[in-house]
C-alpha cells in the first residue's frame, strides 16, 4: 500500500475513539470496558473520595465481583450485586448501548427491562489489579499531549504495510 493511499488516522500513533452512545458523567464510573470476557471497570466510592472499586460481570455466567483497587472485597457483595455493579452496568449501557452490552454478556433483555434485572450470577473473586492497571494506563494516555509522532513505549510494533 502506498503511503499516499492511507488515510491520516492510519499514519498516527492514536486510534479513533468511538463516541459514547449517550453522554456519560465520568465522576462516578471513570472507566468501563468490555474486555477479557467481562464487563469491567472502575467505580468511585460513594463515601470516600480516595477509594475506588473494581467491578466486573463475567459474560455467559454473569458471575460478579467487586473489590477495592487493593483487593479488599466490597462489603455489600453477598448473593446479589452491589450498587457499584449497578452503576457499572448503567454506564456501560450509556457508553456502548444496551444491545452491544447484552450481546457481549450473552443475556436477553426484554423491551423495557434493565440489564441488571436480567442477570442472576453468583459472586466470585477476581483480581482487581489488571483492570485497575489498565485504568491507570488509560489516565496516563489522556495526559499526553496530542501528537502524530509514534509513542516511545510502542515503537517496537511493526509498521503496517511495510514490505521487506
Amino acid at each position: 500500500m502506498v503511503d499516499a493511499d492511507r488515510t491520516a488516522w492510519e499514519r498516527r500513533s492514536v486510534v479513533r475513539v468511538i463516541p459514547p452512545v449517550e453522554p456519560r458523567k465520568l465522576a462516578k464510573v471513570p472507566f468501563v470496558e468490555l474486555a477479557d470476557g467481562r464487563l469491567q471497570g472502575v467505580v468511585s466510592s460513594g463515601s470516600d473520595i480516595a477509594r475506588v472499586y473494581v467491578s466486573s460481570i463475567t459474560a455467559g455466567t454473569h458471575a460478579f465481583a467487586c473489590s477495592t483497587n487493593n483487593n479488599r472485597p466490597c462489603g455489600a457483595v453477598h448473593s446479589s450485586p452491589c450498587k457499584h455493579l449497578h452503576a457499572l452496568a448503567d454506564e456501560a449501557v450509556l457508553q456502548y448501548g444496551l444491545d452491544r452490552v447484552a450481546r457481549y454478556l450473552r443475556v436477553e433483555v426484554p423491551e423495557g427491562a434493565s440489564l441488571m434485572s436480567c442477570m442472576s450470577g453468583p459472586p466470585e473473586r477476581t483480581p482487581a489489579a489488571v483492570v485497575f492497571s489498565r485504568f491507570l494506563r488509560h489516565l496516563a494516555y489522556l495526559e499526553m499531549p496530542d501528537s502524530t509522532e509514534p509513542l516511545t513505549e510502542l515503537h517496537w510494533f511493526p509498521a503496517m504495510g511495510t514490505v521487506r
